[in-house]
């Protein structure tokens, strides 16, 4: 079937007086891998299962495909879910599991072998037709499940944080199948994490959702280089905020002074620069956009901030650090430290980075 257009208008869930999601109207394209991301208890998983038609919204209107389906129960909506914890029936084989859709819908025999099979080969688990789930590792049960719900030719494939029970490399694995396997067959696909690498790896567009609400809308490079509020800088990915005032603008840059007295330049093209001395604002800096050097070292740029390596940890292609300064911790990411001295704790050093990669929060 052809991929769906799904669009939400205002729509609001309570449980008591708990709004589980409150007012959120979004427009997901045909085709699109769209992520809700936020913390547990934000209301993605909800507002997920209200897609599905699991969940009846207190007020507002699902639309697929322009059409209204609030009253439409799950299994005529024609969309495909996946959960958590996979749900395979524990006493069928692969085979009965991917064919149980088929075989409620009343497919003839022959379609439904020839369905299944092609659903296997998708995933990639052609040959464990007559297998039992306990005898599948986490990562096949998985694809099972993804298969059982492709098998019935959904219009949207609804994913609740299906990679939470894998470990780590088998997560980061299944990711680039699954970014593959939807690419390939086109359908539109919504995602529900609380990973933002998956959701900053998979996703033509995310939702930062927190407290029911989405705060934050846009393509993935988007919400990590432009949080526009404090909660998405801090949630994806690791940040430096800083809070301070406006001391001076003009060409271009706006030099502010900081809470603990630090003096950071940063780069705006924006409307903020007429008349914005003396504004107070927040400012972040990607713990990747900074360099440390030696004292005396030079650098030709116009942010270096003075401090003491406070901790170090090498990861490979990167060192984490931590250095104090100001009276307050700054976090730097040296990549790719091969051939370079490591820094050592208590040594003092210089943050270094551009005012370009300085990002106005708020």
């Amino acid at each position: 079937m052809p991929a769906a257009e799904i669009r939400l208008e205002k729509i609001s869930k309570r449980y008591g007086d708990l709004w589980a999601v409150r007012e959120i109207t979004l427009h997901i394209k045909r085709g699109e891998f769209y992520t809700f991301l936020g913390p547990s208890g934000c209301g993605k998983s909800t507002l997920l299962r209200t897609i599905a038609g699991f969940v009846s919204p207190d007020e507002g209107t699902v639309y697929l495909d322009g059409a209204p389906v609030n009253h439409i129960p799950p299994w005529e909506r024609d969309v495909g879910m996946v959960f958590q914890n996979y749900a395979l029936w524990p006493h069928l084989s692969v085979f009965e599991n991917v064919a149980f859709g088929l075989r409620e819908r009343k497919i003839p025999r022959d379609e439904i072998q020839r369905q299944v099979q092609q659903a296997l080969e998708q995933v990639g688990l052609q040959g464990t037709e007559r297998r039992r789930p306990s005898q599948l590792s986490g990562g096949q049960q998985q694809r099972v499940a993804l298969a059982r719900t492709l098998v019935i030719q959904p219009r949207a494939l609804l994913l609740d944080e299906p990679l939470s029970n894998l470990d780590a490399k088998l997560r980061a694995e299944m990711r680039i199948e699954l970014l593959k396997l939807q690419r390939d067959l086109g359908i539109t696909t919504i995602y529900v994490t609380h990973d933002q690498e998956e959701a900053l790896a998979l996703s033509t567009r995310i939702a930062v959702m927190e407290s029911g609400r989405v705060v934050q809308e846009g393509e993935p490079r988007e919400i990590y280089e432009q949080p526009r509020e404090k909660f998405v800088a801090e949630f994806v990915g690791k940040s430096n905020l800083f809070i301070g005032t406006v001391a001076r603008a003009g060409d271009g840059i706006i030099e502010v002074k900081t809470e603990e007295g630090l003096t950071i330049r940063a780069a705006f093209s924006s409307p903020l620069l007429p008349g914005a001395a003396g504004k107070k604002v927040l400012l972040n800096i990607r713990p990747e956009a900074i360099d440390l050097l030696a004292p005396g070292e030079e650098a030709a740029r116009l942010n270096r901030i003075a401090g003491k390596v406070a901790a170090l940890a090498y990861q490979g292609s990167f060192v984490e650090y931590e250095i104090e300064a100001g009276g307050r911790p700054i976090k730097a990411n040296v990549i790719n430290p091969k051939g370079k001295r490591l820094f050592q704790r208590g040594e003092e050093v210089a943050a270094v980075f551009d005012p370009k990669d300085v990002a106005l929060v708020s």
